[in-house]
């Protein structure tokens, strides 16, 4: 048995209402009926929390992999910054214009790398944390999941 309610509701929700009734070819009704069931349901704000917390363990399992990431491209950048700094000689006044140049080129082809690297193939960060096995090396069983 059904029983007639009327509700007010504000002239922005009553718009959202239609709107997401066209959307999905749905009556307004049956809309209101979920939503009032899904707010009264004694287990909906359960529910409602268990999604939240699985997207935020993914949000953070994220975050963490991009700060590993960033960590070891930073790592990499000062190891490359030290041994370049170690291995390049100075140069002379008079060779400063000549080695600009050699560099403004150098850069160039380096940006070229750099982009071709990175829309097309593995990137160092691929090689840094998924290794491909070498011939030989035999296969190591892996970890069991911890649930983390």
């Amino acid at each position: 048995m059904k029983v007639e309610t009327k509700v007010y509701l504000p002239a922005d929700l009553s718009r959202a209402l239609d709107q997401l009734a066209t959307r999905t070819r749905r009556p307004k009704s049956e809309i209101v009926r979920a939503a009032v069931a899904a707010f009264l349901s004694p287990d909906g704000a359960e529910r409602t929390e268990a999604a939240m917390v699985r997207r935020l363990d993914r949000m953070n399992r994220h975050m963490e992999r991009i700060e590993r990431e960033a960590q070891v491209s930073a790592e990499a950048l000062a190891i490359f910054i030290r041994a370049w700094l170690i291995s390049t000689p100075s140069v002379s006044a008079e060779d400063r214009s000549a080695a600009h140049a050699v560099g403004s080129k150098r850069y160039s082809v380096f940006l070229e790398t750099l982009t071709r690297r990175l829309t097309s193939g593995p990137t160092l960060a691929d090689q840094a944390f998924n290794p491909q096995p070498q011939p030989g090396d035999e296969p190591t069983a892996s970890a069991p999941d911890s649930g983390s």
